[in-house]
Formats: C-alpha cells, structure tokens, sequence
C-alpha cells in the first residue's frame, strides 16, 4: 500500500463505508495525505488572505472548505474501520471527547496491530489488499 492507493481506496471506494476492517497502513496514509492536502490548501487560502484580492480570497476559501467537507465524512469512516480491523466496535471512536487522554487513548489503538484471525467484523484483510 503506498499514498495514492490508500487515498483512493478510501476515498473512492470506501467513501461512506462504515463496515468491514481497515489496515493500519491504509488508515495513516489517508491521515498523511488529508494533512498534506490542508496543508497545501492552507498555504494557497493564506497567499490569497495576503494577495488582498477578494475573489482569490473567496476562491480559495471555498477550496479550501470544500475539500476539508469532503474529505470529512471518509475520514471517520475509515477510522471506524480501523477501530474494527484491532477488534473494537466503531463507538470507541467517541473516547476522544475526553479531554487530553482521549485523544492519546484514541492514538493509541489507531497504532495497534489488527487481530490476524477473523473477527466479529470481517475476514482478516491480507497485505496485497490493503
């Protein structure tokens, strides 16, 4: 699995799929491209914000959040599915509302290793599919 493969499989084949297990490979290359690409965006939406020019302002605003919605909804898919691929049901998700160690609760289990067997959630996902 490398960068783009992990986009597009969670991008445009698991958009809103909530079902089934994601690798961790699949799940941190997702993360690292979504924070590459606001971070991009970012940058051309504060070039704008300098530039003065309220059309590329509004321009790149509506980019920028644009892209952001929609890269929105497969991200929580796909650690939904993260959260299946270690044995947890999708709501443990939620952990990270506690404040400070929820977050490092949550970061944790996203770096765990999937269960090699079959687990209530699906067959266990082989390297080449991932």
């Amino acid at each position: 699995m490398n960068m783009v493969s992990a986009f597009q499989k969670v991008v445009f084949q698991n958009y809103a799929n909530f079902n089934g297990r994601a690798r961790r490979a699949e799940y941190w290359w997702f993360a690292l491209d979504s924070f590459i690409i606001g971070i991009v965006l970012a940058g051309i939406n504060e070039w704008a914000v300098s530039s003065g020019n309220f059309v590329a302002i509004l321009l790149t605003s509506i980019l920028y959040y644009g892209v952001s919605l929609a890269l929105l909804l497969p991200g929580f898919a796909v650690v939904w599915r993260r959260l299946h691929d270690i044995g947890k049901g999708g709501q443990w998700y939620w952990i990270c509302l506690i404040p400070i160690i929820g977050f490092i609760w949550l970061i944790v289990l996203l770096c765990k290793p999937g269960e090699p067997q079959e687990n209530r959630f699906g067959p266990e996902i082989e390297e080449d599919e991932a």
